[in-house]
């Protein structure tokens, strides 16, 4: 403890270069070890000059680097993603040319800043801090507290390589909005329909290059599936989300033209080079979109209509994970009924008493088994 101290002396904003990198990097060091970053967390004054460090002036950007690095391995923690976040919270100085140790107002101002060299860790930051869920709800509320424009973020995000002049690719953004859309006030942000900016992610759904990215756009469009209040209007021709859900569970294989009259226009009469989505848990977060969008009876009439059922039909043949296997089976058998046997409206408002869902949570488990 009294090593941390002194070193602490040296992280001053105004300490000399030389004692302050070495300091810095003597933290970043201690930052790799678990019982070491528990330590940290005891000086929540290291951690309050870490995150000014970040913010120092052009020449000592090594500083400035080792800083934002050793806030990425100290976040990837829930005990110190949450204490980041108190001292966010308490923080006194947003909004002005002064430092901040609020972070997360930190890591999007910087994620904003067309010229910051941070952007990408600023990224990884938030998007360890935002993994707890128990987080997500405060980080929210700090987020539009500050006044930070989710139009602005997703802009970034979307046109990462024109945006930042430094190289940035702010991939991670994509999990931070997958996260911090477990929140209804981020997805109503995301859907809002006099500004929708959610049309903005559906590129990337299929974006080989990263994925990071990938993975955290469907995560992101998945939740936004959540509310079925944004269905119709997500299935409609405003945002046309169901090819983009379809498209990379779907292979090279050929259809009659009747069943390729029904699907929507991008389904139909793809390549032999086309390839599904090849991460499982990505595939499990799509079919679990499509599976949120079967809740109503509208929803539900509006994928026969566009012929979801045999995408899904020649992919259950091929797939081999057994738990997107399970969620396919889920979607496949709600789609192939009748409304008739469905019987509800809304699925979501079916009750199943306690001794079924336990039964059901038997049933997964042995399948999984076998």
């Amino acid at each position: 403890m009294e090593s941390l101290e002194e070193i602490n002396k040296y992280l001053n904003f105004d300490s000399r270069l030389d004692l302050q990198s070495i300091a810095v990097q003597s933290i970043l060091g201690l930052t790799d070890d678990e019982k070491s970053r528990e330590l940290l967390l005891s000086c929540p004054e290291i951690l309050k000059q870490l995150i000014l460090l970040c913010q120092v002036d052009s020449k000592r950007l090594a500083v400035a680097k080792d800083a934002v690095l050793a806030l990425i391995n100290i976040s990837s923690d829930e005990a110190g993603a949450n204490a980041l976040l108190l001292i966010s919270e308490t923080s006194k100085v947003v909004g002005t040319d002064q430092p901040t140790d609020n972070l997360i107002y930190v890591c999007f101002r910087f994620i904003l800043d067309k010229d910051c060299s941070l952007a990408d860790p600023c990224c990884m930051v938030l998007s360890n801090m935002t993994r707890p869920s128990i987080l997500v709800d405060r980080i929210v509320a700090l987020t539009e507290k500050v006044n930070c424009k989710w139009d602005q973020i997703v802009y970034a995000f979307a046109y990462a390589d024109k945006y930042n002049t430094k190289g940035a690719k702010l991939d991670y953004l994509g999990p931070v909005l997958s996260n911090l859309s477990q929140s209804a006030i981020v997805r109503k942000r995301l859907t809002d329909r006099n500004q929708p900016i959610i049309h903005k992610l559906l590129p990337f759904v299929e974006y080989k290059e990263s994925l990071v990215r990938r993975g955290g756009v469907i995560g992101t469009l998945k939740n936004c599936c959540f509310d079925i209040d944004n269905h119709n209007w997500l299935l409609s021709s405003e945002v046309d989300i169901l090819p983009y859900l379809l498209l990379p569970l779907a292979g090279p294989e050929e259809f009659d033209d009747e069943d390729n009259e029904k699907l929507p226009l991008d389904l139909q009469y793809l390549p032999e080079t086309k390839q599904r989505e090849p991460d499982p848990d990505i595939r499990i977060m799509l079919l679990e979109a499509l599976c949120q969008l079967c809740a109503t009876k509208e929803a539900r009439n509006i994928l026969r209509n566009k012929n979801a059922y045999v995408i899904l039909r020649e992919y259950h043949k091929r797939e081999e994970d057994k738990a997107a296997l399970l969620a396919l089976e889920n979607v496949i058998n709600i789609l192939i009924r009748t409304e008739e046997e469905i019987g509800v409206d809304n699925l979501k408002l079916l009750e199943v008493p306690t001794d079924y869902s336990e039964k059901f949570n038997e049933i997964d488990e042995e399948y999984f088994k076998s």
